[in-house]
């Protein structure tokens, strides 16, 4: 309702709306309301006989009207000698509390009221000396002051408001404010905040506990709904920890106002070091755009990685214009299982692309022929001395699976399920290569592995002379463009790059995708190229070249070309090019990167403010990478001066494997916390995962005034939202809700404007219309 109604509507009535909402009606003449009712009905029944003995120059419809806006003029009067009144229990003045809450955090520093601050609101309309909210709060209550922001306080002074808080904790604050006030006759909370909440716990849960306690909170936004000028990086994801080489992909979610048509640099920087770099365009205003960021990271160790854009000229805030990203980089070698069923070039050029690779172990099983292997890159004479392995335990050692082209009547039953559990149990990634045994052509129809394939398996297997054969040239898609997989070295416009290369051909006919499977790099039929069966052509044949999907733990992908050597090999390739070999590392450590090991530690969140707690959650699995319940488990955190600490992990009960501690830093700096598993004296597995504990900015990640969580909070407890503007109706309100002691006062409503004008109305009505019948 406008202020202007408003104005009306107290004009009328004499009181406001949500005087007549919280208050009850009632009678309050002396009399009994059946002594009105027969008072009524003598008054009123004299005027109804006197229009139906009264003929004269009137028609039955003037005697209608003119008996009705009689009866109406008297009805009107009977009531106002009924006395008609508003029953509202209001608050007994200085016998009740209020919690008041300001929000004590640095996105109250931003300027977005003209020339004034969010914070000058708070000290000159809340807390002024003269005409400010807290006293006519205080007029009325018992008022108790809390500033909050990462952590909450009784404010004893107004002068101590420093606006410099890193945090928003706005759910903890109103629980500590009811848990403060929970003796005394609490009327209402009042929170004064821009709406800003960096509590992880759910808000419904508090405002569960406040509706079952009766407590209405009045929240007071502060701040503009919507920006006119700023951009702001809202979210950062990436892999966590990454092997070395890799090219790690990082998605970036940009929101800006202000910017509509405008296209901005984004920067990935190490140590200030710009290592990584692209571009956002904006088509409409206030659009959140994803873009994604391929980074090289090449040195092991951690990593603090900044993603930027640069501030704009007039944005209204510059502290959300990046975020950081902290990133592992290990080292070591990963170990990838490699089964081929045939020798040929495909093998071979793998093989040599990453032989020079330290940080990747292709571990290869070659049958060479029936029953005859050839076994290359092994740690010993014992590993894989029988052929594939037999044992879940033995495959899962594994970091990854490669399989070429091998048919599925190699594998038993069993040993094909475990292939699929790899993915799906252990959480590995399964990578499935083109050739005359793979996939459908090698009878995987309608075994475990083709419900793990991202692509749909059909018909049965084909003998080689009726093999399928197409000429495919490559072409990046939209989700191939940044993924970490697709990374060419230095290419600097990696699309055309991809569709430069040769065509590469493939035997095996893929239709279609599963519907959660994404296409990486699409392969079509060039206008000279070849596709279709002996004695059949297609036109216009498409099909992917890399495609993957999520599978349970992990994922599966696949390459269905027989001869992705002809990059390397091809005429029109350079002798000195580089990217079959770049093409194949980073799709090996892609594959291998995800999969975690019998313990799989997990930090919540990863960055945190000094003071903050930590969240420590893990996975614990045996050798088989089933579950393990009821495990000793304890996490050993380290702290940057080299302090450390033993946290305790207890079994979540009512889920499998799972683990949970806690811990609050005090260190600026990298933690280390080191989650190990035991059986009994022995350890049994661990993993390491690190913390860094700073100085955020994530209070200025959607900085806007959250008018929408303030209303919700207001809305679900009984209380209402205010702006600036129309805040100085707040104590009277809150002296309305019936909370603490009250007392119950009786409004008249007999005299209200409203009954005067209409009984003048209807007499004037009876009058005008007798005038116009000419009946006076």
């Amino acid at each position: 309702m406008s202020n202007a109604l408003r104005a009306l509507f107290e004009f009328l009535f004499k009181y406001r709306p949500l005087v007549f909402a919280k208050g009850e009606l009632a009678l309050g003449a002396p009399w009994p309301v059946l002594a009105i009712v027969v008072l009524g009905a003598a008054a009123i029944a004299p005027a109804v006989l006197s229009y139906r003995r009264s003929q004269g120059k009137t028609t039955p419809r003037d005697r209608m009207v003119l008996r009705a806006l009689r009866v109406a003029a008297l009805a009107v009067l009977v009531l106002c000698l009924a006395r008609p009144i508003l029953l509202l229990s209001e608050a007994v003045p200085r016998r009740n509390y209020v919690g008041l809450l300001l929000d004590d955090s640095r996105s109250m520093r931003i300027g977005d009221r003209g020339d004034r601050r969010r914070a000058d609101f708070v000290r000159d309309s809340m807390l002024g000396d003269r005409g400010s909210v807290i006293a006519s709060l205080r007029r009325r209550f018992q008022v108790r002051t809390f500033a909050f922001g990462g952590e909450t306080h009784v404010l004893e002074s107004s002068d101590t408001l420093a606006f410099a808080q890193r945090e928003s904790r706005l759910t903890d604050a109103m629980e500590q404010a009811r848990q403060s006030l929970d003796a005394v006759p609490l009327s209402a909370l009042v929170v004064v905040s821009d709406g800003a909440d960096n509590t992880r716990a759910p808000l419904a849960d508090e405002l569960v506990a406040l509706r079952g306690k009766e407590i209405p909170v009045f929240t007071v936004g502060v701040g503009a709904e919507r920006f006119g000028r700023d951009v702001e990086i809202s979210r950062v994801d990436a892999a966590r920890e990454v092997l070395a080489g890799s090219a790690l992909a990082v998605d970036i979610s940009v929101r800006q106002t202000g910017f509509r048509g405008a296209t901005l640099p984004l920067l990935v920087e190490d140590e200030r070091r710009v290592i990584a770099h692209g571009e956002v365009s904006f088509t409409r205003d206030g659009d959140a755009q994803q873009v994604r960021v391929g980074v090289p990271l090449t040195q092991p160790g951690l990593h603090v990685l900044t993603v930027r854009v640069a501030p704009q000229p007039h944005e209204q805030v510059a502290e959300n214009n990046a975020q950081p990203l902290l990133v592992r980089v290990r080292g070591g070698r990963e170990k990838i299982l490699y089964v081929e069923g045939e020798p040929r070039y495909e093998l071979r050029f793998v093989r040599a692309a990453v032989d020079a690779d330290s940080n990747v172990q292709l571990v290869t099983l070659l049958r060479t022929a029936d029953q005859k292997f050839l076994r290359l890159s092994v740690d010993d004479g014992n590993e894989l001395a029988a052929g594939f392995p037999v044992s879940r335990a033995e495959l899962f050692k594994y970091r990854a699976v490669v399989l070429g082209s091998v048919e599925a009547s190699f594998f038993t039953r069993d040993q094909l399920q475990m292939l699929a559990d790899f993915a799906a149990v252990r959480g590995g990634g399964v990578l499935f290569l083109g050739g005359r045994r793979a996939f459908g052509e090698g009878g995987y129809a309608g075994t475990p592995l083709a419900d793990a394939m991202p692509v749909v398996i059909e018909g049965t297997a084909l003998p080689d002379s009726l093999t399928f054969l197409a000429d495919l040239r490559a072409t990046l898609t939209p989700a191939g463009l940044s993924h970490s997989a697709t990374q060419l070295g230095d290419a600097a416009a990696p699309a055309e790059r991809w569709r430069a290369l040769p065509a590469v051909t493939t035997v095996n006919r893929i239709r279609r995708l599963k519907p959660g499977a994404v296409t990486l790099v699409s392969g079509a039929t060039p206008p000279d190229g070849r596709a279709g069966a002996p004695g059949e052509t297609v036109r216009g044949y498409v099909q992917p070249i890399l495609a993957y999907q999520r599978y349970g733990r992990g994922f599966t992908a696949a390459l269905p070309i027989q001869d992705s050597w002809t990059w390397k090999m091809d005429a029109s390739i350079a002798v000195d090019d580089r990217m079959f070999e770049t093409f194949w590392r980073q799709l090996l450590r892609w594959i291998s990167s995800e999969s975690p090991g019998r313990v799989q530690a997990e930090l919540a969140p990863d960055q945190v403010n000094k003071g903050r707690a930590v969240e420590v959650h893990a996975v614990v699995t045996d050798s088989n990478y089933q579950r393990l319940n009821d495990a000793p488990v304890v996490a050993h955190v380290e702290a940057p001066s080299g302090a450390v600490r033993d946290v305790p992990m207890e079994w979540v009960v009512d889920r499998d494997g799972e683990y949970r501690g806690a811990f609050t830093p005090d260190e600026l700096g990298a933690h280390t916390v080191r989650v190990e598993a035991h059986a009994g004296t022995a350890l049994r597995a661990a993993d390491t995962v690190v913390v860094r504990v700073a100085d955020l900015d994530d209070e200025f990640v959607g900085a806007e005034m959250r008018g929408d969580l303030l209303r919700r909070i207001a809305d679900e407890t009984g209380g209402r939202f205010y702006t600036p503007a129309t805040v100085g109706r707040l104590a009277d309100d809150i002296a309305l809700t019936k909370r603490g002691v009250t007392v119950v006062n009786r409004l008249d409503l007999w005299d209200m404007p409203a009954v005067f004008l209409l009984l003048i109305g209807l007499l004037g009505a009876e009058w005008t219309y007798r005038k116009a019948r000419r009946l006076a």
